[in-house]
C-alpha cells in the first residue's frame, strides 16, 4: 500500500486537479461547440515553446518557455474572439481547426530550423514523473483560472448557453470570449505538460459529455462530471499500476468506459420510463 501511494499519489492529486478544472471547462467547449479547442491551443502553445528555445535558448518547462507558450495561447485567443464575431461564413470551429494545421505545420518548421527534439515529450506529458513543483505550480494556475471562471460565470455562461441572446442583449462578447479561451488555454498549456494532450482532451471532454447524459442544470452538470473524472482517475491509475500499463492510456480508456456506461444506463433509464407511462 505505502509502495502504491508513493507511486500514484502525486499523479492522482494532478488527475484530481485537472478534472475539476478541466470538467467544468469541458462543459463550457461543449455547450460552445469548439470541441477541438484543446488540441489546437496544445499546438499552439508548444509552438510558443519551441519559439523561447530557438530566440533566447529557453529550456522547456522554464518560465521564460511558459511566458512564450502564454503569449502565442492569449495571441490566438484574441483572433478566435474576434473571428466568432466579426466572420460569420465560417464556424468557430473550422477555424480551431485551421489554426491547429497551421500550428502543427510551424512547429515542425520550427524543429528543423532549432533542432529541438523534444516536441512529442511536450505534447505526451510525464504523468508517471510528476513532482512537488509542478503540482504547486498547476494548483496556483488551476486555482487562479477557476477562481476567474467564477468572478466572471455569468457573461461566459450566459455567452456558453446562447451567444447571439447575449449579443442581443448588449453582453460584450468579443472580450468575454477572449477572456474563455485565455483561461482554458493557460490551463491547457499546464495540463498538457503533466499529461499530455489525449489525457488532457479526455478530461475536457468526456467527463462533460458523460453530465450532458443525465442533467442540463450546471450544477448537476458538474457534480456528475467530476464524479466521472474521479472514477476514471482511480481506474486507470490502479490498472496501470498492476498491468504495468502506461497511464495516460490507461485513464483515457476508463474514462471512455464511464462515458460508456452511462449512455447505457441513460439509454436504459429513458426505455424503463416510456415502458412506464405506456
Amino acid at each position: 500500500m505505502l509502495q502504491l501511494l508513493e507511486m500514484l499519489g502525486l499523479p492522482f492529486l494532478a488527475c484530481m486537479m485537472m478534472g475539476a478544472i478541466l470538467g467544468y471547462s469541458g462543459i463550457h467547449v461543449l455547450k460552445r461547440e469548439v470541441i477541438f479547442i484543446d488540441i489546437a491551443l496544445a499546438q499552439i502553445a508548444a509552438v510558443g515553446s519551441l519559439v523561447a528555445h530557438l530566440a533566447v535558448g529557453a529550456e522547456e518547462g522554464t518560465l521564460v518557455a511558459y511566458a512564450f507558450s502564454f503569449g502565442c495561447v492569449l495571441f490566438i485567443a484574441a483572433f478566435y474572439a474576434l473571428v466568432r464575431r466579426r466572420i460569420i461564413q465560417i464556424s468557430i470551429e473550422a477555424v480551431i481547426g485551421i489554426s491547429y494545421a497551421i500550428a502543427a505545420a510551424g512547429a515542425l518548421f520550427l524543429i528543423g530550423v532549432s533542432g529541438h527534439t523534444h516536441m512529442e515529450e511536450m505534447l505526451a506529458g510525464s504523468l508517471l514523473w510528476t513532482a512537488w513543483p509542478e503540482i504547486k505550480w498547476s494548483l496556483i494556475v488551476f486555482c487562479a483560472a477557476g477562481i476567474c471562471f467564477y468572478i466572471f460565470r455569468k457573461p461566459l455562461l450566459s455567452i456558453s448557453e446562447d451567444y447571439h441572446a447575449a449579443l442581443t442583449k448588449g453582453v460584450k462578447v468579443v472580450w468575454w470570449d477572449f477572456l474563455f479561451y485565455a483561461l482554458v488555454g493557460i490551463v491547457i498549456t499546464v495540463a498538457v505538460r503533466i499529461a499530455g494532450v489525449v489525457v488532457v482532451f479526455a478530461f475536457l471532454i468526456i467527463p462533460a459529455t458523460t453530465s450532458a447524459l443525465f442533467s442540463s442544470r450546471w450544477s448537476t452538470r458538474m457534480l456528475i462530471a467530476w464524479t466521472a473524472a474521479v472514477i476514471g482517475s482511480i481506474g486507470g491509475l490502479l490498472f496501470g499500476y498492476y498491468l504495468d500499463f502506461s497511464l495516460g492510456p490507461a485513464i483515457a480508456l476508463f474514462l471512455g468506459g464511464v462515458l460508456t456506461i452511462a449512455a447505457l444506463f441513460s439509454k436504459f433509464r429513458v426505455i424503463r420510463s416510456v415502458n412506464m407511462i405506456e
